[in-house]
């Protein structure tokens, strides 16, 4: 076999660029599908939060269909966290009903906030109550604001007692009004959560993942957008196979070994080095 004498720069054809954001597209879809399976199989995590007295616990129990959890004028009735498990069409929801966020001095209403606090970081969606007589309050904005500086957590503002506000139930703007005790705006709600969620009844065509997939997916996304940066940043061939190896080594931990030949083969199979 003879080699060129001249250095041969790969990385310079440009189709290796190319190449690698192909299969960052094909592992974003991938990762969608998978979001999708692992609802399917592990349910949604749907924590409804907001202040004392904004209908949490009722809509905890309009959603479940039983008296799950005690429901009173009296502000801090609920101080520890309520969790029920229903079925939206075959979707699994795992819903949790937490403490009212305010501030307070009782010590065991803190210790139900903290906890309440936990549960919305690990949410897969968060529900944030405002009650509609009183519209959206500083309180709530606070609040608001403090989930989505937190992370990911996607969160819905949901204006309860419309039948006592006069407000009209349904779906406004990205927001849900309903009434939990008259059962207006119910559905509506049922169905944008399973719209949120990208369900479809019949799963078809659908990656049946669980967690750990997901986390390995994600992270074998993060090494492949570290390539791309190595690689058009800083033309750092050497970087960028050290990242397709740990996005190898990710994806190995769902589809079994996979030889970093195989990957880096895939990548460039269309390079002639030699005849």
């Amino acid at each position: 076999m003879d080699f060129p004498e001249e250095e041969i720069d790969f990385l310079a054809e440009g189709d290796v660029s190319s190449r690698l954001e192909n299969i960052i597209q094909q592992l974003e879809r991938v990762l969608e599908s998978a979001k999708e399976g692992v609802l399917l199989q592990e349910g949604m995590t749907l924590v409804i939060a907001g202040r004392p007295n904004a209908g949490k616990s009722s809509l905890l129990n309009a959603l479940s269909g039983k008296e799950s959890a005690i429901v009173t004028e009296i502000p801090g009735t609920t101080r520890d966290l309520l969790k029920e498990q229903v079925e939206i069409d075959g979707l699994p929801i795992h819903i949790i009903d937490t403490a009212g966020l305010r501030e307070s001095e009782d010590r065991v209403e803190q210790e139900g906030i903290r906890r309440a606090w936990l549960e919305i970081e690990k949410a897969d969606r968060v529900l944030l109550l405002v009650d509609d007589q009183q519209g959206i309050m500083a309180e709530d904005q606070q609040t608001l604001q403090q989930i989505q500086q937190g992370g990911e957590v996607p969160v819905t503002i949901v204006r309860t007692k419309v039948d006592l506000s006069g407000g009209k139930a349904g779906l406004h703007n990205g927001e849900i009004a309903l009434s939990s005790k008259a059962g207006l705006g119910m559905d509506a709600l049922r169905d944008f959560l399973k719209q949120a969620a990208g369900y479809q009844a019949s799963g078809e065509g659908t990656f049946l993942a669980r967690r750990r997939h997901l986390e390995a997916l994600q992270q074998a996304r993060c090494s492949l957008q570290q390539g791309r940066e190595q690689l058009n940043d800083f033309h750092a061939g050497e970087l960028l196979a050290e990242e397709l190896r740990m996005a190898q080594e990710a994806l190995s931990e769902i589809t079994g070994e996979f030889s970093s030949d195989d990957l880096l083969g895939k990548i460039f199979s269309s390079f002639c080095i030699g005849k």
